[in-house]
């Protein structure tokens, strides 16, 4: 049962079988194996496709080089072909830290514990304890790529983070966003951060550096990114700060026809 423990397997899961795969009948280590090899630049765009996991049928087994339908233990040496397996996923893992559990609404396999998550029905996919009485419900909000890399999010193996604004992200894009001065939501352009102390900085550089005269009257319409509210403010080169909320991560959406004290129509 224990030959072989962690010393078979790829760079994804520590395991001890082969899956064949029912697509294109190949064997790899694992569908993520599989879905890089059969998705990189050398395939043909029209041959390029991901291995339905849930339809795998037959596996090698790592020790003997049995074939056999999916199952556990090997129906010939009789070693655990990984310590975690799930039946409705055809999924194996020696690596049982992880924590693994299977969610039937999710319908696939998770990481860290059954009891430190909750299924969302709205968002359709789980969540962190932590967020149960506080996240922003988003139908499907897992379901679609990351708007950084553009990996598809519902079943990465990446760390994933929900901002405040309710949208998905994978955690080290937006720490690669934090690296370039980026601090909103890149699907809604929310704040996903406290800004306050930068926009108590942006208030000091506004109020030492007055436009010229022609600009002091000239008056334009924003709309607040955080808020969602539309205001009539001062036109300004620096920024433009919300009256709602005192954001500046604001938009202009108009100009006014305010003579300015040039007397030029703006």
């Amino acid at each position: 049962m224990e030959m072989g423990f962690e010393k078979y397997g790829c760079s994804h899961y520590r395991r001890r079988c082969k899956i064949i795969a029912p697509c294109c009948n190949e064997i790899f280590d694992c569908r993520h194996c599989h879905n890089e090899a059969k998705n990189s630049l050398e395939v043909d765009p029209l041959e390029r496709h991901d291995i339905p996991r849930h339809e795998i049928e037959r596996v090698i087994c790592s020790l003997c080089n049995t074939e056999q339908d999916v199952q556990q233990i090997c129906i010939n040496c009789g070693v655990c072909m990984g310590k975690y397996y799930c039946s409705k996923c055809k999924f194996f893992d020696d690596d049982v830290s992880k924590n693994q559990y299977h969610c039937d609404e999710c319908g696939i396999c998770r990481t860290g514990g059954k009891e430190n998550f909750f299924h969302c029905d709205s968002c359709e996919c789980c969540y962190s304890n932590v967020l149960k009485d506080s996240h922003i419900c988003i139908e499907k909000a897992m379901h679609h790529n990351c708007p950084v890399c553009l990996e598809y999010l519902f079943d990465s193996t990446r760390d994933i983070t929900v901002l405040r604004c309710g949208h998905t992200i994978h955690l080290g894009c937006v720490k690669e966003m934090q690296c370039h001065f980026q601090y909103a939501c890149p699907v809604c352009s929310k704040s996903y951060c406290n800004m306050t102390p930068v926009w108590e900085r942006l208030d000091q550089e506004v109020a030492s550096t007055p436009m010229p005269p022609m600009y002091q009257n000239k008056m334009v319409w924003i709309l607040c990114n955080d808020c969602g509210e539309t205001s009539e403010v001062n036109y300004h080169i620096c920024g433009h700060k919300c009256l709602n909320c005192n954001s500046y991560n604001t938009r202009q959406t108009r100009g006014s026809h305010t003579t300015c004290s040039s007397g030029v129509s703006i």
